[in-house]
């Protein structure tokens, strides 16, 4: 078995190795996107999971939208979302991320949401109008959803599902023997039967790992193993950065070399599509996954 390098965190203290170090957001399009945000009053994960690639993003004119709120009811050790009870949610959300989605002029449009498991159906009507109403104001527009765990109602998935999205992702996060540690209210097993339920319902299937909390490769292996048999189009994978001191701490900083590794394997094993590096998250270079 090929031995890549792997850089620990405590060779890494005093700083990030180079390759973790991304630019600031600047530029005319990053200006236009951060006011079409303010002025619809917007939510996107871009700022509250303090995405790396915010700079390269919005500078092309992009951005993933968080709907129902920025207030997540779940309390994932990774995550820099804010947790609590949310606020009641706003019904005219859909109406004005379309519109804003329209402005923007985008030809891929990505869209999240934090997790309400105080509603009954996880908001998945609003899922369904934001969705329908890009449609009805951007046609040429592809979207991809961004889903949450809706833990085993289907009811709800298949309602998020189906306002005629071409990309569907719902984000595994880890392997399977840290899910108690790095998502205590997810279950690994559950997760794959929401993507394989998905595919089944005829979507384009998608999720994303972070890594360097301490994974091996073999359950690395095991993950991309498990998303093939479940029905995975594409996986993306990419170095998991600890968000404040509160959060999950680094465990190792993974080497380029070794996410190229992982790409290899990852098509090796049945997935059509794996977006690997440092940097990569759950939306970078979406457009590029619609149609493979």
């Amino acid at each position: 078995m090929i031995e890549l390098p792997v850089i620990s965190e405590e060779a890494t203290r005093r700083k990030k190795p180079d390759w973790l170090r991304v630019k600031l957001p600047v530029g005319k399009e990053y200006a236009k996107v951060r006011k079409l945000v303010d002025e619809h009053k917007l939510h996107t994960i871009c700022e509250s999971g303090n995405c790396p690639n915010m700079g390269e993003c919005w500078g092309a004119g992009t951005a993933t939208f968080m709907i129902l709120g920025n207030v997540c009811t779940r309390s994932c050790s990774f995550c820099a979302v804010a947790t609590g009870r949310p606020p009641e949610y706003d019904t005219d959300e859909p109406r004005r991320v379309a519109e804003a989605i329209k402005l923007m002029g985008v030809k891929h449009a990505v869209i999240t949401s934090v997790n309400r498991d105080e509603l009954k159906d996880r908001g998945a009507e609003i899922w369904y109008q934001t969705v329908v109403q890009t449609k009805e104001l951007s046609p040429e527009t592809t979207i991809e959803t961004l889903i949450p765990d809706v833990k085993s109602n289907w009811d709800a998935l298949y309602r998020m599902i189906e306002g005629g999205q071409e990309v569907v992702s719902h984000n595994m996060e880890t392997v399977g023997s840290l899910y108690r540690r790095v998502r205590p209210q997810a279950k690994y097993e559950r997760s794959l039967e929401q993507i394989k339920l998905t595919k089944g319902f005829g979507k384009r299937t998608k999720t994303g790992i972070m890594l360097g909390l301490g994974e091996t490769k073999e359950e690395v292996y095991t993950a991309m193993d498990d998303l093939a048999a479940h029905g995975c189009d594409i996986l993306t994978l990419g170095q998991y950065l600890q968000p404040t001191k509160m959060h999950i701490e680094v465990a190792e900083f993974i080497h380029p070399e070794l996410f190229a590794h992982y790409r290899e394997e990852g098509l090796a094993r049945g997935l059509k599509y794996v977006e690997s590096g440092p940097l990569v998250r759950s939306s970078y270079h979406a457009e590029r996954h619609v149609n493979v």
